[in-house]
């Protein structure tokens, strides 16, 4: 079974295992008729069973609809509030004095040296401070009536380029009251598309902080001609000079205060229209130049309808952590979801969000530990670090720890499988991983990429909360599908959200159909309000990515592949881009091969490559230095990390590891990489390798490693 095969090994003699299975089976017989009868958990197992989506109608390629709007999408959270300003002011109104916004306050900042000389930035934090929905209200209101004041005028574009923070939303919030059209840009994004994205949108005021005014901005503001004004939200720069004439620097406290001198009793404000644009979101793009994406008041608020009618009993509550980038439509819905339903946000940033996270001073505490959050959203980049490094720690436990451990691992895999829970296990072997996300998380969502089997059902069980696995991309306002907290099954992503409808088209080169048994097959295709406009500036790729049906329904073509099971859930499958064929006529999914490697502990990331001229696989591992070098030791290797990474002879010992998962993972022979090179630096953003969501970009790998593929593939390299 496909439990069995995540299931971890250990080394207990049979006898007492024979023994402790016993005990289990005793202790699961006695304790199952209370938990049957309090745990209301019946109720979670019938729902799981339940059907999910329906198709509306018998055809091949019809869409599927969520059982709960199958007769009419959802378009609207609140009646009337058909713009994202009503929707604030509705949640003002509503929870007016409740804490929404907070950031944790800096007590002291030093330099720390390492070992290698390199200097690192540590920060001691405090306490979280708050911001009421009246006060953010307010700041918002006079920041809005600010940036008019500096000449901003209704349906223009202005810009924000600014890591996550409680000013963000701010600043976004004043926009969306304003008509302003909010231009969100990557803080990781590299200068040439930064420049692209500013002078193609034609802003004359970019929203920034310090930090970013000083590392990115300074060396683009002069290819940036039409740029008036930089607000930075977090005070006063100390260098002014080096800005070109014309150009003048504010603060966010000074606009607002700007803001609060004006009479607004006289003059009628420019309120939006449901489909005015609210945001163009320049996506990082995996392939190419960054596209900017126009989404409208009513895209925003009908992905975030869909999305929070997944989220059971979400309110008042709840409190979430902020801390991937606001300029991703993932974080920005999932924030948006919360500020609706009187949530409270607590901002982060991956560098500050556990005791273990790289700017923390030992000793001191993280930010989900002092913030203990119930709801949280990661990419699933981030959720393979914390297993990965979860594992290692229960690799150097001592023996009965760490049979201990995978015992209480696989029993409660197995009652997972079943749709039981395990409340003993849970608070005497998980609770110390818990604690690692505050102890209090009780749906952790996850969207971005595809999230591996093994690394949901180790946060299922690890961090005993269910995991939300999302499916949505920027061109349908991060809306698409989610899974409901009570399915517990892996590798697919939910049936549609209540918003929008999914359906099929069939895919001939890839050899899938709609009409496919045992499940119906084809390119995915969304449809409903939370589809957005199109690309800024760019009418033809808008013509290739959307299409209009004859009911005036906008559909979005995903270039995603996707099955559709009998509860109505969808899988992805492929993906259109990721298809490669090879000289002899076989197809290669890059993204499979790439999935079923990825969770190896020796492999940090990896990116598999094929072209149709040669007969076999590559790949560009970025190994684990941990891993790699204990490797490299049991095979009498030794070098410095470069040389390691540089060794065929190690190449080689990498190779036979990925085979062997290879071959685990039922791939097939032609699908196994025949060559790879070791990277011995990672992918980061900054690198401009993968985006900011950690996808690869595989256009820019195939640039930085052409002279390794050229090896690789036996041409001669000069």
């Amino acid at each position: 079974s496909k439990a069995a095969k995540m299931k971890l090994k250990h080394n207990i003699n049979p006898v007492l295992l024979q023994f402790i299975n016993l005990i289990i089976l005793v202790y699961t017989f006695v304790t199952y008729i209370p938990w049957y009868i309090l745990s209301g958990s019946r109720q979670a197992i019938a729902k799981a069973k339940q059907v999910k989506a329906k198709p509306v109608n018998n055809k091949p390629g019809g869409a599927y609809r969520s059982v709960n709007s199958l007769h009419c999408l959802a378009s609207v959270l609140y009646p009337g509030c058909d713009t994202l300003d009503k929707v604030f002011k509705y949640a003002k109104t509503k929870y007016k004095d409740k804490k929404l916004l907070g950031t944790r306050e800096i007590l002291k900042e030093e330099d720390e040296i390492q070992p290698s000389g390199k200097v690192f930035k540590k920060v001691i934090l405090g306490k979280y401070t708050w911001l009421s929905y009246e006060d953010v209200y307010i700041k918002a209101v006079n920041f809005g009536n600010g940036l008019a004041v500096l000449g901003q005028q209704p349906k223009t574009n202005i810009a924000i380029f600014c890591e996550t923070r409680a000013e963000w939303m701010i600043a976004a919030q004043a926009c969306f009251m304003c008509n302003y059209q909010l231009v969100t840009l990557y803080a990781t994004l590299g200068g040439p598309a930064i420049v692209h994205g500013l002078n193609e949108t034609e802003v004359t005021t970019i929203i920034t902080s310090k930090e970013l005014m000083q590392t990115k901005l300074k060396e683009i503001v002069s290819q940036v001609p039409l740029l008036r004004h930089i607000i930075t939200v977090d005070g006063k720069p100390t260098t002014w000079s080096e800005f070109p004439k014309g150009v003048i620097v504010h603060t966010m406290a000074s606009v607002q205060a700007m803001g609060a001198k004006v009479d607004t009793g006289n003059r009628q404000q420019a309120r939006p229209m449901p489909s005015d644009i609210a945001v163009i979101m320049y996506t990082s793009g995996s392939t190419g130049v960054p596209k900017g994406v126009m989404i409208s008041h009513c895209n925003i608020i009908a992905g975030i309808t869909g999305m929070a009618e997944r989220i059971p009993n979400l309110g008042e509550k709840d409190i979430y952590i902020g801390y991937l980038p606001l300029a991703h439509v993932l974080e920005l819905s999932a924030e948006l979801v919360c500020l609706s339903h009187g949530c409270r946000i607590g901002y982060s940033s991956p560098q500050t969000l556990a005791d273990q996270s790289s700017k923390i001073k030992k000793g001191s505490k993280g930010d989900v530990t002092t913030l203990k959050p119930t709801l949280m959203a990661a990419v699933p980049e981030i959720m393979d670090r914390i297993y990965k490094n979860v594992m290692n720690k229960v690799n150097e436990m001592t023996s009965f720890q760490r049979n201990l451990f995978i015992l209480a691992y696989n029993y409660k895999m197995e009652q997972i499988s079943k749709g039981y829970t395990t409340p003993l296990c849970d608070s005497l072997i998980f609770r110390k991983v818990r604690m690692l996300l505050g102890g209090k998380i009780r749906i952790l969502l996850c969207g971005g990429a595809p999230l591996s089997a093994a690394t949901q059902r180790f946060m299922n069980i690890c961090f005993c909360c269910p995991v939300g696995q999302g499916y949505g991309l920027t061109e349908s306002a991060g809306a698409g599908t989610i899974t409901e907290v009570w399915d517990y099954t892996t590798g697919r992503v939910g049936a549609p959200l209540v918003c929008c409808e999914i359906k099929l088209l069939n895919w001939e080169e890839g050899g899938y159909y709609n009409t496919d048994k045992p499940y119906p097959r084809g390119e995915i295709l969304i449809g409903g309000q939370n589809v957005t406009v199109g690309y800024y500036k760019n009418e033809v790729r808008t013509k290739k990515d959307f299409s209009v049906d004859e009911n005036g329904q906008r559909w979005l073509h995903t270039g995603d592949i996707g099955e559709f099971h009998q509860d109505g859930c969808l899988k992805i499958i492929d993906r259109k881009k990721d298809l490669v064929k090879l000289q002899a006529g076989e197809y290669v999914s890059l993204g499979k091969v790439e999935a079923a490697l990825k969770n190896l502990s020796l492999v940090d990331n990896i990116c598999v490559y094929a072209n149709s001229f040669h007969s076999y696989v590559i790949g560009f591992v970025v190994p684990n230095q941990k891993e790699l070098a204990e490797l490299a030791r049991k095979k009498g290797f030794k070098g410095t990390w470069e040389e390691i990474c540089n060794s065929p002879e190690m190449e080689r010992e990498v190779l036979k590891v990925l085979a062997e998962a290879a071959m685990a993972a039922n791939l097939e022979k032609f699908e196994i990489p025949v060559k790879i090179r070791l990277s011995p630096d990672p992918w980061t953003p900054e690198t401009g390798l993968v985006t900011d969501a950690f996808k690869l970009k595989r256009k820019e790998l195939t640039a930085y490693y052409q002279t390794d593929i050229d090896r690789m593939y036996g041409k001669n390299v000069k």
